[in-house]
């Protein structure tokens, strides 16, 4: 099936953003579902690698892939965030988003950070999602968590990793990175906790962790599957740590196709 690629830049939430769209002969982005993917906090559209292109092929759906504000290459982030930044991306810039690209009828996909997005904005408008997919996804703060974001702050003072992500953020890789890092380290934060939020999410979801995953534990799961109101299932992996859609590629994608499959799309 042919598949056209298209990357553009977009006003939502006051920012300027850069997208993707892959759009399957035949479809657009107006009455489909579309794949929608909400990347990890020190994520980009280039991140996702060739997965969002592989699962589009695979189901047949069109997909958006963009850069969150201060990611990528959408608009540095300005100033000095303050409180938690899911709630301004779930409840402002996302549906601004997708109001922008037409998009009516979106499958969220979301990568930890944006996996929190992704069940944020589900429960605040529980009509809009087709389904929900979510990948090693915060509900609550842990201290494993919070631990390995210090071990990326070390490694990012170090060089290491800033060198790393500036392939991919260039010359807001510092804003960006201290956007993540600080926000999730500030003390009004070390007691983060959404769960409050989950029983507004009435649409099929799918949860996906890693069973090693450094940023977060099966409680998080636990507690996802425990707090919303629709139907849920869950797909453990063994032998993978944070991001399945990478370290285990195929089953992350069998698991998405089925489920997505699962649909009334």
């Amino acid at each position: 099936m042919t598949h056209a690629e298209s990357t553009f830049y977009l006003q939502a939430a006051g920012h300027r953003l850069r997208a993707r769209t892959i759009i399957p002969a035949g479809k657009s982005l107006r009455g489909a579902p579309v794949l929608v993917f909400l990347h990890e906090g020190l994520g980009c559209i280039e991140l996702w690698r060739d997965f969002p292109e592989t699962l589009s092929r695979l189901v047949g759906l069109p997909a958006l892939i963009y850069d969150r504000y201060g990611s990528g290459g959408s608009d540095p982030l300005q100033g000095t965030r303050s409180g938690n930044p899911f709630c301004w991306e779930a409840e402002v810039a996302l549906p601004d988003i997708l109001t922008a690209c037409g998009i009516e009828r979106p499958i969220l996909i979301g990568h930890s950070d944006g996996g929190s997005i992704a069940l944020l904005y589900a429960s605040r408008y529980p009509d809009s999602p087709v389904g929900i997919i979510v990948e090693a996804a915060h509900v609550f703060g842990e201290e494993l968590t919070l631990n390995s974001i210090r071990k990326a702050v070390t490694a990012f003072e170090d060089g290491t990793l800033r060198k790393k992500l500036a392939r991919y953020h260039g010359q807001q890789t510092d804003s960006m990175f201290h956007g993540w890092a600080d926000i999730w380290l500030l003390p009004e934060n070390l007691n983060w906790n959404m769960e409050a939020a989950l029983p507004g999410i009435t649409r099929p979801l799918q949860v996906i962790q890693g069973e090693n995953d450094e940023y977060g534990t099966l409680a998080q799961v636990d507690a996802i599957v425990r707090g919303v109101s629709g139907r849920t299932e869950t797909l453990i992996i063994p032998d993978c740590a944070h991001s399945p859609h990478l370290q285990a590629r195929e089953a992350t994608l069998e698991g998405m196709a089925v489920f997505i499959g699962s649909l009334r799309t």
